[in-house]
């Protein structure tokens, strides 16, 4: 019984985060978050 509870709560946790990441709105700060490591504007330190 117990482990149904859990496996249906984690079910629910990873529905969420997937239609968070999902989202729309968050497509814009994805798409910044992607080039971030494209971006060459400030010189590495040596």
């Amino acid at each position: 019984m117990i482990s149904g509870i859990v496996t249906a709560i984690l079910l629910l946790c990873f529905i969420s985060g997937w239609v968070w990441a999902w989202s729309p709105k968050r497509k814009t700060e994805f798409e910044a978050a992607a080039q971030l490591p494209l971006d060459d504007d400030e010189e590495q330190g040596s």
